[in-house]
C-alpha cells in the first residue's frame, strides 16, 4: 500500500538484534538475552540463632537478609546496598550465594479500582459498545478534559478480563508520561511501554516475550508498537487520532499508524476506538458515510466549563501603541491578573529559537545553510545560528559580511526570545521553556513539566509540544502570541491543523474549578476560522465543502512521488520525463513537476510530482502503474541515480 519493500518493512518492524542479515534471509543472529547478577539467600542456614547474632553485630547484613527473605530469597545484586567486602562475608558465612538470570525490571504497581464514569462518559460508553457490535471502528469525538481516558480504561478493563491484548497507541511516546503512569496505576505491571527509542535488547525483549506469551498483554505505544507479534488482539485505541506524528516521514515505509491500526485490527478482528477533541477530516467523514461508529461527549468532565476565547488585534494594538515586545494589551493584563492571583498561564509559540532568521537592516543580507536552501535560525542561548533540516549551525554572526559596519538583527521570533521578553516585562515570574532545544530527551520533558505541575514556575512558554495530553490544575489563561503563522502554510490541511492546535492549545487551559482564558494574538481577527473556534461541525461542514470542490482528501488519495539528486539538470530532466510517462496513464490527474518551497535539503535537489486518485477509481490499480513506470524510468541509462520516493496519503 504504501509503495516499498518487505526489507523496508522488516527494518521498521523487527528489532535489530534478530533482522535477517543482508544477502541471506535464512541466517539471523541469535538473541542472547541480557543477563542479571542476582543474590540468593540460603534459606536454612539463616536460622534462629543466626538471627538473633546478626541482628547485634551487624545490623545492616541483618536488613539485606530481611530483604532477600521477603522477596523470595532472590534479589538484583543492583538493589542491594551492601559494599563487595560485607557481601563476600555475608558469602563465607554460606548465608549468602551469587547467582544469575535473565534481566527482569522489577515494577511494583499497586492497581486501583476504575474510575466511575460520569453520566455523560457513560453514555458515551454504552454508545461506543453499541457501535462496535456492528462495525469495526468507533470514533470518540470529545472536547479537551471531558474524560476520554477513563472511557478507554473500561473498555481495555473488559478485554483483559477476557485474556485478549490490547494495544493502546499514542502519537509520541516521549510526552505521554503522565498517561503511562496512569494506566500502571489502574491495571499494573502487566502494561508495556512500547517504542523506537529503548535500546536494541530493550525491544528485543519485549519483542520475545510476546512471541512467548500467549496473551493478555496490555501495550502502550508508538506507531512502532503496530509489528509486535500479538497472538490475540481484542482492541486499538488510538489516542490523539488526528495527530500527524502518527505518520511516518523518514525513511520507508511512510505508513499512518491510525490507519494501519485498523488494518491490523481487521487481521485479528479486533476492535478499534479512535479519540480525538479535535477529529481528522478523514475519520470524521468516515463516520458521516456510515463506515465508523460514533459517540460525542461535550462537557468536561466535573462540569468544567470551556475557557472564554478573546480575540486580540495585533494591529490595532500597534495603532494604539499598547504593544510591548511580543504581546497585546489583552493578553499583558490577564497574565498581570494571574500572577497577581497565584495562577499559571502558558504561552503558546510554534517557533523554537530565538528568532526564524537574521538580517541586515542596510543591505538585506540573511544567513543561509550551505547544504539547503533555508535560513539559519537563531539560538542565542547557545550562540548558534542553526539549520532545522540538516542540522548544520555556526557562531551568530554580529556584523553584516557584505556591509561590514551593521549589526544582523534578529527577524521574527521563537520560544526563545519569548522566554527573554517575559522575563523582562514581569522580573518577579517564575518561567519555564518547553521546546525542542530544553526537552531534549525524556528525562528533561519529565523534569520541567514535573516543576511546572508543582507550581515551581508561573509561566510555560512553549511550541505544539505543550498541546499533548497535559493537565495542569493551576493553568488559567493560555496566550497564542501568534495564531497567523498557522494559518499561513503552503497545504491544503494548513487550516485544518491550524483549527485542530489552537483547539488542543486552548485545552490545557481551566481544566478545574476555574475557567480559563485563552487569549489569540491575531493581525486577522476577521479569519473565518477564528469565528469557528469551538464549533466543529461548522468547521468540518467549510473544510469538507471545500476539499470537494477542489479534489482533496477525504475525496481523492494521494500520492506525492519525490525525485532527489545532487545534479539539477539531471534531475529535472528526469522528473519531466517521468510526468510525461505518468500523464501518458493517468492523464489530468497528475500535476507537477514542481519545486517544492524549500528545493534543496542536505545538499539534494528536490522536485516532486503529485498523484490524485478518485476513491471510486481502483487505489491498487493506480499503485501498479505507477510501480511500472518509475521502474520504466529507472532502466533507461540517461535518468538512473536518481532517488525516487513514494509517499501515500501525504499528511
Amino acid at each position: 500500500y504504501y509503495i516499498c519493500s518487505v526489507g523496508e518493512v522488516m527494518r521498521v518492524a523487527l528489532p535489530s538484534i534478530i533482522k535477517a542479515k543482508a544477502k541471506c534471509e535464512a541466517e539471523f543472529e541469535p538473541y542472547q538475552p541480557k543477563r542479571e547478577a542476582t543474590i540468593n539467600l540460603v534459606a536454612e542456614a539463616f536460622d534462629d540463632e543466626v538471627r538473633a547474632k546478626m541482628q547485634r553485630r551487624a545490623p545492616k547484613r541483618y536488613e539485606v537478609l530481611c530483604e532477600l527473605e521477603k522477596a523470595g530469597g532472590v534479589l538484583p545484586r543492583y538493589a542491594v546496598d551492601l559494599d563487595a567486602a560485607a557481601l563476600k562475608a555475608l558469602q563465607k558465612s554460606g548465608l549468602v550465594e551469587m547467582g544469575e538470570r535473565d534481566y527482569r525490571l522489577d515494577c511494583e504497581w499497586s492497581r486501583t479500582l476504575l474510575p466511575k464514569l460520569s453520566p455523560a462518559q457513560s453514555d458515551a460508553y454504552d454508545t461506543i459498545k453499541r457501535g462496535l457490535a456492528e462495525k469495526r471502528v468507533a470514533l470518540l469525538h470529545g472536547v479537551t478534559s471531558s474524560g476520554k481516558t477513563e472511557i478507554y480504561t473500561h473498555l481495555i478493563e473488559e478485554r483483559l478480563s477476557k485474556g485478549e491484548d490490547v494495544l493502546f497507541l499514542v502519537p509520541e511516546i516521549s510526552l505521554t508520561t503522565q498517561l503511562v503512569e496512569r494506566m500502571r496505576t489502574l491495571f499494573g505491571e502487566s502494561v508495556t511501554v512500547y517504542h523506537s527509542k529503548l535500546t536494541p535488547q530493550q525491544r528485543t525483549r519485549l519483542y520475545t516475550d510476546m512471541l512467548s506469551s500467549e496473551s493478555g498483554n496490555f501495550v502502550v505505544g508508538a506507531r512502532s508498537a503496530l509489528f509486535l507479534p500479538f497472538k490475540k488482539l481484542g482492541l486499538v485505541v488510538v489516542d490523539e487520532e488526528h495527530d500527524s506524528s502518527y505518520k511516518q516521514s523518514e525513511p520507508n515505509p511512510r505508513y499512518n499508524g491510525r490507519d494501519t491500526a485498523i488494518v491490523l485490527a481487521t487481521l485479528h478482528d479486533a476492535k478499534v476506538v479512535l479519540g480525538s477533541a479535535t477529529p481528522s477530516l478523514e475519520s470524521y467523514a468516515n463516520y458521516l458515510s456510515g463506515k465508523y461508529a460514533y459517540a460525542k461527549l461535550t462537557e468536561r468532565y466535573g462540569g468544567v466549563e470551556m475557557p472564554d476565547i478573546i480575540l486580540s488585534d495585533t494591529v490595532r494594538n500597534v495603532k494604539r501603541n499598547e504593544r510591548k515586545l511580543h504581546f497585546n494589551k489583552e493578553l499583558l493584563d490577564g497574565i498581570a491578573e494571574r500572577l497577581e492571583n497565584n495562577e499559571q498561564v502558558i504561552l503558546f509559540q510554534n517557533r523554537r529559537g530565538y528568532s526564524p532568521y537574521m538580517e541586515c537592516p542596510s543591505c538585506g543580507f540573511s544567513a543561509r545553510c550551505p547544504h539547503c536552501n533555508v535560513n539559519l535560525s537563531s539560538h542565542q542561548q547557545r550562540g548558534r545560528m542553526v539549520c532545522h533540516y540538516c542540522g548544520y549551525y555556526e557562531p551568530v554572526m554580529r556584523f553584516c559580511p557584505n556591509c561590514k559596519t551593521e549589526e544582523l538583527r534578529p527577524m521574527g521570533f521563537g520560544t526563545e526570545r519569548v522566554e527573554e521578553a517575559i522575563q523582562k516585562l514581569f522580573p518577579d515570574a517564575r518561567v519555564l521553556r518547553l521546546d525542542g532545544d530544553t526537552a531534549t530527551s525524556s528525562a528533561a520533558y519529565n523534569r520541567i513539566i514535573g516543576a511546572f505541575a508543582r507550581h515551581e514556575a508561573d509561566i510555560l512558554v512553549g511550541t505544539q509540544i505543550i498541546s499533548k495530553g497535559l493537565d495542569f490544575a493551576g493553568v488559567t489563561l493560555i496566550g497564542i502570541l501568534n495564531g497567523d503563522n498557522l494559518l499561513t502554510a503552503a497545504d491544503f490541511r494548513a487550516e485544518e491543523r491550524a483549527w485542530q492546535l489552537l483547539m488542543q492549545v486552548a485545552g490545557r487551559a481551566g481544566r478545574r474549578d476555574t475557567r480559563g482564558e485563552v487569549v489569540i494574538q491575531t493581525a486577522e481577527p476577521q479569519h473565518p476560522i477564528y469565528s469557528m473556534i469551538g464549533d466543529y461541525n461548522r468547521v468540518a461542514a467549510k473544510l469538507l465543502a471545500e476539499r470537494k470542490q477542489f479534489g482533496y482528501p477525504p475525496f481523492v488519495r494521494i500520492i506525492r512521488v519525490t525525485m532527489r539528486s545532487t545534479e539539477t539538470e539531471r534531475l529535472v530532466a528526469s522528473s519531466l520525463r517521468l510526468g510525461e510517462l505518468l500523464r501518458n496513464r493517468f492523464g489530468r490527474r497528475v500535476l507537477g513537476p514542481v519545486s517544492p518551497l524549500i528545493d534543496r535539503i542536505r545538499g539534494e535537489y528536490r522536485v516532486e510530482i503529485m498523484l490524485k486518485i478518485e476513491v471510486e477509481s481502483s487505489f491498487a490499480r493506480a499503485r501498479a502503474i505507477l510501480r511500472e513506470e518509475i521502474e520504466r524510468l529507472r532502466q533507461e541509462r540517461d535518468y538512473r541515480n536518481i532517488t525516487i520516493i513514494c509517499d501515500v496519503d501525504i499528511i
